[in-house]
């Protein structure tokens, strides 16, 4: 498939791209962006499009029909917010808590349509780059020195300082623009999926490594990665088993059930520790799961460099997964049935969640982990949840904070 972008620059800030070509990018600059207009005064009907996270769970962004929000977590708050005159925004992704934002119009954004990526800089409220392509623009993931425009059927990877074309990655038909990084600074590891159904391939692009996992047997609907890339959770379209994988050798570490009956899932989260993973599905529950996998001379409180992992994990024995599996036995509750493993259908030998939070089935939420034992919760429905749970001994969450952000009436000073 051919796939033309198109590439301007606002002169002050990003340097200019070079003229030419790179296979079938081409990369222009110009001197001059149409500016949105700024409303001076917000519509009291607004309509959330699109939630996500920043890199390190701390803030969410919020698109809506008038334009986006950013929201602080901890303790929860309207950071700022910016209402447009031409409409609203699909795709709002932040980079931590820094002013530049990568913005994809909704279908109604009479100046900015889906198949155009802004680069907007806060503190000149003015785009200072942006990216055109044929067709729509399914996300786009951040670096702190790269941009990852996702299509339907092609990832392109930009450098961040000059916008210039550095990969292009065919993949299978992705309208969920699955795609994720690491985000540690001297590592970068890009997972997206395959060309296969269930395949999922995991580009190490600073050892020049490419692995392609056969993560599961239907297509894959969510997978992300640790910080520093050394880990990958995947979930397929059947939404009943999350897999967490090696992404230096593909070896499977371990694996955990939503469910038996088919599920979407929504999301999928990794405690900074590595110690629990959350996901979040259309069952109305978030499901919070025990990890047993850990790296080599790290406790559960602290979090491995990568290059430690990197040096671990690049030993060609078997020796170097065991750091990775920590001998204590899962706290996932199991099967009473479980001492029959193999005789028995897969399911009595699973690992089942730890920890729950139910909510309504009819919205759609993401979830993430916050202060220690702390889950936050982001509804399509505008609304947000903290709750805690008990490490030791799981069970029910409990309701900490409840907050119908899209109705707060306070603005940020």
């Amino acid at each position: 498939m051919t796939m033309n972008s198109t590439v301007s620059t606002s002169q002050g800030f990003l340097p200019q791209a070079r003229h030419g070509s790179l296979e079938s990018s081409n990369v222009l600059a110009s001197n001059s962006l149409g500016q949105p207009e700024l409303e001076s005064n917000g519509s009291n009907e607004v309509e959330l499009i699109s939630a996500s996270w920043n890199q390190d769970y701390g803030c969410f962004a919020a698109g809506t029909s008038h334009g986006f929000r950013i929201y602080n977590c901890e303790p929860f708050k309207e950071t700022f917010r910016r209402d447009l005159k031409s409409g609203g925004f699909k795709i709002v992704e932040m980079l931590f808590r820094c002013n530049i934002l990568a913005l994809v119009g909704a279908d109604a954004n009479s100046q900015y349509p889906p198949n155009k990526v802004l680069i907007w800089d806060d503190h000149q409220s003015r785009c200072i780059g942006e990216f055109s392509f044929r067709s729509e623009v399914r996300s786009v993931k951040l670096r702190r020195d790269r941009i990852v425009v996702v299509l339907e059927h092609k990832l392109y990877v930009y450098n961040f300082m000059d916008l210039k074309l550095l990969h292009q990655i065919e993949t299978l038909a992705n309208p969920r623009g699955l795609c994720c990084l690491s985000h540690d600074s001297n590592t970068f590891v890009l997972a997206c999926p395959g060309l296969h159904r269930g395949q999922v391939r995991i580009e190490h692009f600073g050892l020049n490594v490419m692995k392609l996992l056969n993560a599961h047997d239907s297509h894959i609907a969510c997978l992300t990665l640790t910080m520093d890339g050394l880990l990958l959770a995947t979930a397929s379209t059947r939404g009943t088993l999350i897999r967490i994988f090696n992404t230096m050798d593909g070896t499977r570490l371990q694996e955990v059930r939503r469910g038996v009956d088919r599920a979407e899932i929504y999301g999928i989260a990794l405690s900074r520790n590595v110690q629990w993973l959350a996901v979040s599905s259309d069952k109305g529950t978030v499901h919070i799961f025990s990890l047993r996998v850990r790296v080599a001379g790290e406790d559960s409180s602290s979090h491995p460099s990568p290059a430690q992992g990197l040096a671990l994990l690049d030993q060609n024995s078997s020796s170097s997964l065991d750091g990775l599996i920590s001998p204590s036995t899962s706290a996932n509750p199991g099967s009473s049935l479980s001492f029959m493993r193999g005789v028995l259908p897969k399911y009595f030998s699973s690992e089942w969640s730890f920890a729950q939070f139910h909510l309504s089935e009819d919205t759609q939420y993401i979830a993430a982990f916050a202060s220690q034992n702390t889950v936050i919760i982001v509804g399509m429905n505008g609304s947000f949840y903290r709750c805690s749970f008990d490490p030791v001994h799981g069970g029910h969450m409990l309701q900490q904070e409840y907050v119908r952000f899209l109705q707060t009436e306070s603005r940020p000073g």
